[in-house]
């Protein structure tokens, strides 16, 4: 199958059955990664950590990202209109044939009954991710090893962001929680061990 195709199918299926947001769609994302031998699991921690990095949505950013290395622009084009195009559809039929669509009791039961997985998901693959940083043959047989070096950036952060909301009783923005996080990794990484 041709390659912009797949990624077309593929992305097109992660925006169809994923629900709850970008985040909620990693789970899929790196199981399809791994499984089509596109990217390894240190390289899907990678394209996360870029595309949360980068302006726009997660899931558009991921897609073209996996797209782009996958395919070039096409593959980044096919991706990217892949995982967009499930959620266009939805709202357009949506928005044409039901009315009061939020009032309906059913689908109050069906967003009710989804909220929790989305959650489940989103924290779950927060773990997986921080363990993936931190541990570097996380999930395999043989003795974890450890990298430090992401556990003192894990507990810098961590501390600044505590201090932040007790002096400023505020949230830390979330583009200067990048900026910062990466001039510790830029800081601890270039010390030699």
């Amino acid at each position: 199958m041709n390659i912009c195709l797949l990624l077309f199918l593929t992305f097109f299926k992660i925006g169809l059955f994923t629900f709850g947001g970008g985040y909620a769609m990693i789970p899929l994302i790196k199981a399809e990664m791994l499984g089509h031998g596109w990217l390894t699991e240190s390289e899907v921690i990678n394209f996360i950590a870029v595309s949360e990095s980068t302006p726009g949505p997660f899931a558009i950013n991921m897609a073209t990202f996996v797209g782009s290395s996958q395919g070039g622009i096409i593959g980044s084009m096919c991706a990217t209109l892949g995982v967009v195009l499930p959620s266009f559809i939805i709202i357009f039929i949506i928005a044409k044939l039901l009315k009061n669509f939020a009032d309906n009791r059913f689908v109050k039961g069906v967003i009710s009954g989804i909220n929790p997985v989305a959650i489940g998901l989103i924290i779950s693959t927060g773990i997986a991710v921080f363990a993936g940083n931190v541990i570097s043959n996380f999930g395999a047989i043989e003795t974890p090893d450890f990298d430090f070096r992401s556990i003192i950036i894990a507990v810098m952060i961590g501390v600044m962001l505590i201090v932040h909301k007790i002096v400023r009783k505020k949230k830390f923005p979330a583009i200067l929680l990048i900026l910062v996080s990466a001039v510790f990794g830029m800081i601890v990484y270039a010390v030699p061990v």
